[in-house]
């Protein structure tokens, strides 16, 4: 299981007792923000949620990790889900991840990574297209299926983001098995690249070395990547990968980049290795934390935050209960918020606005500026 079995935490007693052993009692209720910062409650009696993407009309898309994909539209949670697939959810399995296709508003594609409820227990991506509020009828369609997996039920990962290439990104964890990391004949423990039907780039970094599906890697060396952040504009990559015994990391997506894992974790000197650009250490207290999760950076196309947020990439701890923001160009990482029962995910809006994901509670919130200028859109 390693440090902390984080994603399933809320899923059963024994892993709330863990949390509690290891972090401290979790915070409850909503974040204690800077002055001038106002954040509202979108949604609450969420399930277990794991991630969200916001689309261009505003609605919102949550992840649960049972298996159900909810929308939050005009502030309200709609009673029945988009689409609900049958998922194995035990420990840190089942629907871990959500995105959007850049042509959404024209093609009204969804894409959801899952764990399956049938032998051989894998992780898959599956695209589907939706009509209205709900997925079409018979619409679903497998992307990719990942490698089968072992009895270990944690290091997933999950994440799903379409870079600036237009290529999607996926997140996959080592499956508590830090070799995979390592290894070229596998997909655990890496960042994939595929094309949005699911075909691999003949332009992805070993493409050439490797064969079948392993040509979809694009980065490796990763222990349990359950986030990951694009920048609009410049499609910048961040990579938070959760660590074991020490050190929690920030890493640049490059192609080809080798992040260590297992040989490393945190600050590296290795020139085999690419080292975090920010890293920090665990602890059993609030002000430390021990998974980090959830990234956005601020690059809005309105701006609402003070002007000194604009290029900042915010990161949250889910046992800390805390959110953070980093400035790469200082390499400093400031308080933002704190008092947040186990976030999971984090995005920006087009209008400047800041969404938190709160597993403890299932609940959504929107984090505005009150001193910036207002927008009528509710994105």
């Amino acid at each position: 299981m390693g440090r902390l079995s984080f994603v399933g935490a809320l899923a059963a007693l024994s892993a709330v007792l863990c949390i509690a052993v290891l972090c401290g009692e979790v915070a409850r209720g909503a974040a204690v923000l800077p002055a001038g910062f106002v954040q509202s409650r979108l949604a609450t009696e969420l399930d277990r949620p794991t991630a969200m993407a916001l689309a261009p009309d505003g609605r919102l898309f949550v992840a649960q990790q049972g298996g159900q994909l909810r929308v939050i539209r005009d502030g309200r949670l709609l009673r029945r889900p988009v689409l609900a697939v049958r998922v194995d959810d035990s420990g840190e399995r089942g629907l871990l991840g959500v995105a959007l296709d850049p042509g959404f508003s024209r093609n009204h594609w969804v894409y959801i990574y899952y764990t399956t409820a049938n032998p051989p227990v894998h992780n898959r991506i599956v695209r589907f297209t939706l009509q209205g509020d709900r997925a079409s009828p018979g619409s679903g369609r497998l992307i990719l299926r990942l490698d089968n997996l072992s009895d270990a039920r944690n290091h997933n990962g999950g994440a799903l983001h379409f870079g600036g290439d237009g290529r999607l990104y996926v997140a996959v964890g080592d499956n508590a098995d830090g070799e995979n990391a390592q290894s070229l004949q596998n997909l655990k423990g890496k960042v994939l690249r595929i094309n949005r039907d699911g075909l691999i780039p003949r332009d992805n970094p070993f493409y050439q070395r490797t064969s079948g599906k392993a040509r979809a890697i694009w980065a490796l060396g990763l222990r349990n990547p359950f986030s990951f952040a694009v920048r609009p504009g410049t499609g910048t990559l961040f990579i938070n990968d959760v660590g074991q015994n020490s050190w929690e990391e920030i890493n640049r997506g490059r192609a080809g980049a080798n992040y260590g894992w297992p040989r490393f974790e945190g600050p590296e000197s290795s020139p085999r290795f690419t080292p975090p650009i920010f890293a920090y250490r665990h602890g059993r207290t609030a002000s430390t934390g021990c998974a980090i999760t959830g990234g956005a950076f601020y690059a809005p196309q309105r701006v609402e935050f003070p002007a000194g947020y604009v290029g900042d990439y915010f990161f949250a701890d889910y046992c800390g209960g805390w959110i953070r923001r980093y400035d790469p160009a200082s390499d400093r990482a400031l308080p933002f918020a704190s008092g947040i029962s186990a976030p999971v995910d984090l995005l920006v809006g087009r209008g400047g606005a800041l969404y938190y994901l709160e597993r403890g509670t299932g609940s959504v919130y929107r984090v505005r500026y009150a001193g910036g200028q207002r927008t009528s859109h509710p994105w």
